[in-house]
């Protein structure tokens, strides 16, 4: 018997609510299509441009805009999307040359995808065409190029029989020269083999998934981007990138080429408009800068777009010439009254994204026409959003040159490995990552709206904290013109933990924001919050939805709640140093109802108006300067002060201001350090005062306090806080997840990390301050500063009462102290550290 072969593409390596709406602006019938598609197959939505697709204009424009051959306006190519011979194989058997397969598909619509005519996924899949090829493609001594936009995710390549090429990676472009192929007259044959494992191998896959469930999404397999040929000379330009350096109003052109390099030069003039405003000439393999005089400058409120038009010649084999833009600007982090802060183009610029998977009910991965694709950009700068965090997705050039021309800045994440491997990541899947995300960065390089990369999204596929680090290095020093935030949700999820490295500083919360303060030399953003959910009936993919971050009952709450989380942002982040978030999400997807839009597009779940204004209001506060807190009582004596030395009764009082405490619940006095001090029982005991005391947003404040806790375990224990309208506004607590003494807000907590596990029965002195204008909030452990956390604003904003033995969480009184606290002081500034040490050293009783 023969022993079977080994198949010929094997990886490399080893409840809800319903509405009424209206349609979205810009979609001209807002009624539920049938979904029908060319080939009969219905998609599961359809958008307003599903019935636009047919076999004879499948993304018929030119897909490539930054290098336009000869020109944008007169591009020499020749489009192979459309209909395709297809048939689904077992990896074994020998690709189908000269042989007509019995199926058809749509090219480039993932063969999952409605729109491709096929719906379902293939682990190996053959795709063959006749190809009759333009007699003046082939004249003298041109060469012919076969061009592929993206293949998921091995695919190799024939010609006329002859196997040219073989490319791995799901999300980077890829040429073949197959001049060397071409039969004299007639049609050329091409057939491509593809392997899509998708997550059944550890490849870079994003959201892709083989059994898509929740936050992850269906599968997108074999050609998805556009398929071209184009004729070139001998030796042709590969890429041609324009680096802008704002500081000497000048672009450095440098460029790869296809063929023999030798003797090659090249020419480039830049044009602002019509007006040629600079000129170079030099060796092809050197760089070339070029300095434009009146430099008009790019950004999303003015998205002026240079022209480059460059021409290749040398050794006497023809002339190449192409077409390309770049914008002038720069991004950075600079130090900005005292804090990190991002800047654009020099100015401090709060960069407000949604996040933006880049899913379709129809095509799945790939938009069903050029103004599908334009529609999420356009609608994300109409809703006031200056920023797109691209999610661990690489679009097609088209969507990168709608972003660069309507003008929107965009966080570029690489594609993530498959979540819950971390542990197993062998060395040829680690280098494998590395080098799919410098092949991103290389195809991506002269995108202007690019401003910044994102190697690992809440450690999905990070092999250890300084794999961030690493990854972060290896970029930065690929693309040292960006910001590179090493890795986004530093606080969540897979392999937790800052790597201390990159330019930003990025947290994850859920409904949020995150308010993560600027250090010494990052600046600081929110990486993803929100997700407010709101399902419209008769617009959500079948199974959906699920409810991940919290659902709205209607509209009307959608517009309240997302305006009542911007006011965050604009009154607590921006003004204080926070240079960015990230809203989850531009629209709805699969199994997530969480969009601005419905996943097809066809109804606006907000009011554009208001959600604009609120927008804008808060790119605004990021502009302007920190606000200073006022400057508090002098002295060690507080605002308020309670000994607890009374011996009976239910009133603890105010020795200092007018606060007395009412005892709850049969709390009561007993011997404390000095004198008395209050007693709790753990269970349902507390004091607290008859209203505010604290003014907690955006304003300094410490609270002190001597405490010992009957026993120490897992339960959290408050000795003090302020109610706020759902958690409390501090906490001053025993944090049983961590068996340590910290000072918190309900989304971070300063950790007393020097003195170890609280010992039962043992008196502490604890200090909780927090400083706005430096962004610390810090835990103070017998007179000695124990840890502090970086964080903006106030954290829930107090609105109740001060508790003394509890705290509040999700609207419920919660962490009740089993224990005895004795003198507690308010103050309205921050404490410094000596007079911590002198407050402590001065004992109970003072």
């Amino acid at each position: 018997m023969m022993k079977r072969r080994r198949r010929w593409a094997g990886i490399v390596l080893a409840t809800s609510s319903t509405i009424a709406l209206i349609a979205a602006p810009g979609i001209a019938n807002a009624a539920t299509p049938t979904g029908n598609t060319w080939s009969g197959k219905t998609a599961p939505l359809a958008t307003p441009w599903t019935a636009d697709v047919t076999p004879t204009n499948a993304l018929p424009d030119y897909p490539r805009p930054q290098l336009a051959r000869p020109s944008v306006a007169s591009p020499q190519w020749q489009s192979l999307n459309g209909l395709w011979q297809y048939a689904e194989t077992d990896g074994f058997s020998a690709p189908p040359i000269g042989t007509d397969l019995a199926g058809q598909i749509l090219v480039p619509y993932p063969t999952e995808s409605a729109l491709s005519g096929v719906q379902k996924h293939s682990d190996y899949m053959f795709y063959r065409r006749a190809v009759d090829v333009p007699k003046n493609f082939t004249t003298g001594d041109q060469h012919l190029r076969l061009n592929f936009g993206a293949v998921n995710y091995d695919a190799t390549v024939y010609v006329n029989g002859t196997q040219l090429a073989r490319h791995t990676g799901a999300y980077d472009a890829f040429s073949v020269d197959i001049t060397s192929a071409l039969r004299a007259r007639g049609p050329q044959e091409i057939v491509v083999a593809v392997h899509s494992p998708v997550d059944s191998a550890t490849i870079p896959v994003g959201k892709q998934r083989l059994d898509p469930s929740g936050i992850f999404y269906t599968a997108a397999s074999g050609i998805w981007q556009s398929v071209w040929l184009e004729p070139v000379a001998a030796t042709s330009i590969a890429s041609l990138t324009a680096t802008p350096d704002v500081a000497s109003s000048s672009f450095t052109i440098t460029t790869t080429l296809n063929g023999d390099p030798t003797n090659q030069k090249l020419a480039v003039d830049v044009y602002a408009g019509t007006k040629k405003v600079a000129s170079g000439n030099g060796a092809a393999n050197e760089s070339m800068k070029l300095t434009v005089p009146k430099p008009h400058l790019w950004s999303p409120d003015d998205p002026f777009l240079y022209t480059f038009k460059a021409t290749l010649k040398g050794n006497g084999h023809g002339t190449d010439s192409v077409e390309s833009y770049a914008g002038l600007r720069t991004i950075a982090v600079a130090n900005v009254g005292g804090k990190q802060r991002i800047t654009l183009n020099g100015t401090p610029t709060f960069l407000l994204s949604t996040l933006d998977q880049g899913y379709w009910p129809d095509g799945i991965y790939t938009a069903p026409t050029d103004a599908a694709l334009k529609f999420d950009i356009q609608k994300t700068k109409d809703l006031g959003f200056n920023t797109i965090r691209k999610h661990i997705k690489v679009e097609p050039a088209r969507w990168y040159y709608w972003a660069d021309k309507l003008g929107i800045m965009v966080w570029q994440d690489s594609p993530a490995l498959p979540t819950g491997r971390n542990g197993s990541l062998t060395t040829g899947y680690k280098a494998n990552f590395r080098a799919e995300t410098a092949q991103m960065v290389t195809q991506l390089k002269n995108v202007t709206s690019i401003i910044g990369w994102i190697p690992f999204n809440e450690g999905w596929g990070q092999w250890s904290v300084s794999a961030a680090s690493d990854v972060g290095a290896q970029v930065k020093k690929q693309d040292p013109t960006r910001l590179v935030n090493d890795r986004s949700g530093s606080n969540c999820c897979d392999t937790p933990g800052d790597p201390g490295t990159g330019d930003v500083i990025d947290w994850h919360q859920y409904q949020g924001p995150a308010l993560p303060a600027p250090d010494a030399t990052r600046a600081s953003i929110d990486g993803e919050h929100g997700g407010l959910t709101l399902s419209v009936a008769g617009h959500t993919w079948p199974g959906a939805p699920i409810n991940p971050y919290g659902s709205v009952k209607d509209a009307a709450a959608l517009n309240d709640a997302y305006e009542a989380n911007n006011a965050v942002l604009r009154v607590q982040g921006a003004p204080y140093g926070l240079s960015g978030s990230v809203y989850t999400q531009i629209t709805d997807v699969e199994g997530e109802q969480n969009g601005f839009f419905t996943y097809d597009r066809q109804v606006e779940k907000v009011d554009e108006a208001r959600v604009r204004a609120s927008n804008l209001a808060v790119i605004a506060a990021g502009a302007k300067a920190t606000p200073a807190a006022p400057p508090g009582t002098p002295g060690l004596a507080g605002v308020d002060r309670w000994s607890f030395d009374e011996t009976s009764g239910a009133v603890a009082a105010d020795s200092v201001g007018s606060h007395d405490l009412a005892l709850r619940n049969g709390a009561t006095f007993a011997p404390g350090i000095s004198g008395n001090a209050l007693t709790l029982n753990g269970a349902d005991q507390f004091a607290e005062s008859s209203g505010t005391l604290i003014p907690t947003e955006n304003t300094n404040y410490s609270i002190s306090a001597w405490a010992k806790l009957n026993a120490v375990g897992d339960a959290f224990q408050t000795v003090a806080s302020e109610d706020g309208d759902a958690n409390s506004a501090f906490f001053l607590q025993y944090s049983g997840a961590d068996k340590r003494w910290a000072f918190s807000f309900a989304s971070v907590r300063a950790l007393a990390t020097t003195v170890g596990q609280p010992v039962a029965g043992k008196w502490y002195h604890l200090v909780g301050v927090r400083d706005v204008t430096n962004s610390k909030l810090s835990i103070y452990v017998d007179g000695v500063l124990s840890g502090s956390v970086g964080i903006l604003g106030g954290g829930n904003k107090g609105t109740g009462n001060l508790e003394i033995g509890r705290g509040k969480f999700g609207g419920t009184p919660v962490d009740f102290l089993g224990g005895a606290v004795d003198t507690v002081k308010v103050f309205d500034r921050a404490l410094s550290a000596a007079e911590v040490s002198t407050l402590n050293a001065a004992g109970a009783g003072s």
